[in-house]
């Protein structure tokens, strides 16, 4: 039986987007965290805060950068029309539908305090507002 305890490490990661279609790579930010830590195994878990923003993992090469945002606005193409933007006249309502597709959370598993990743995998945010935002992603860190 391991006698050690678990414990618990939380921080928060700031990020500053252009807009509609930006993806921005967390991988070395959330390394960071992790090594901040000090646990060397567990679990990362990310939530990105905010109703029109979504986390996932790619490859972060500039093909899939253009591909990834351009398959969400096939799924919910920017100009058609939503029931959100006739209640609220903001014109994102296909930004909500893509953040929702996607998710806001994610939770990589730990080894040798380093998320477990493919060799070409990695962590990303994709904002699917229409316009440049502020965005906090909760990082909770729990193991030994």
């Amino acid at each position: 039986m391991n006698t050690r305890t678990m414990r618990m490490y939380r921080s928060y990661i700031e990020v500053s987007t252009s807009g509609h279609g930006q993806m921005v790579d967390l991988t070395a930010r959330i390394t960071e965290e992790i090594k901040r830590s000090d646990i060397q195994q567990g679990l990362i878990h990310l939530f990105a805060v905010g109703s029109t923003v979504a986390l996932g993992t790619i490859e972060f090469e500039p093909g899939l950068l253009k591909d990834l945002p351009a398959l969400m606005d096939e799924l919910a193409p920017p100009d058609r029309r939503y029931h959100h933007d006739a209640t609220w006249h903001d014109g994102n309502g296909h930004s909500h539908l893509q953040a929702t597709l996607l998710g806001a959370t994610l939770t990589l598993p730990l080894e040798g305090g380093q998320p477990v990743l493919g060799t070409w995998q990695q962590v990303f945010l994709l904002e699917c507002d229409i316009r440049p935002r502020r965005r906090r992603v909760v990082a909770t860190i729990i193991g030994q």
